[in-house]
């Protein structure tokens, strides 16, 4: 049997020619046969019905809330810092920025969580719409000033025309404080 259902039709016009009822040979349920007649609204299909409005509703939220942009930091995994030889404490980052927009898009780059910090890189980004872009920033601040070994910071990017915003975190390392 491949379903053709030509059996169904060979069956019923054998059937009008004997006079006997249609149907020997149908589609059905066993429910519809026994009690000649369904109701269109069951628990299964309400079921179904309640799915399918629940998963069509996350979809349009997720599609109405996605921000056009994303960022991936990378820390410098061969050196916990280095100081250099102006005896500052640098810390280097790459930074991954997807511009998911369709158009061409210009980003400003902030550090948040240090003080009297200095920022070596993009501080302003252009990226080509549907891009990734990776850029070598480096972040520098006097040891006198780092309260701690390891001080969360926390990156921001966002547009210029302040359309989207993200921001990440981060640690900025450095030597124990005497």
């Amino acid at each position: 049997c491949i379903n053709c259902a030509l059996c169904i039709d060979a069956c019923n016009s054998i059937m009008d020619k004997m006079n006997y009822p249609r149907g020997l040979i149908r589609y059905t349920t066993e429910h519809k046969l026994e009690h000649n007649s369904g109701s269109i609204m069951r628990p299964k299909l309400i079921g179904y019905g309640l799915a399918l409005v629940l998963m069509s509703m996350m979809f349009a939220y997720t599609i109405g809330s996605r921000t056009p942009l994303e960022l991936d930091i990378i820390r410098d995994r061969n050196q916990l810092y280095r100081e250099t030889p102006e005896g500052l404490v640098e810390n280097t980052y790459t930074l991954k920025v997807l511009n998911m927009s369709q158009q061409k898009m210009n980003y400003r780059l902030k550090v948040e969580g240090l003080k009297d910090f200095s920022l070596k890189g993009g501080a302003e980004i252009e990226v080509a719409a549907g891009e990734i872009l990776s850029i070598p920033v480096r972040v520098e601040i006097d040891p006198a000033r780092l309260p701690n070994v390891n001080v969360p910071i926390q990156f921001n990017v966002s547009a210029t025309d302040q359309s989207a915003t993200i921001t990440e975190a981060s640690r900025f390392l450095g030597p124990r404080i005497r």
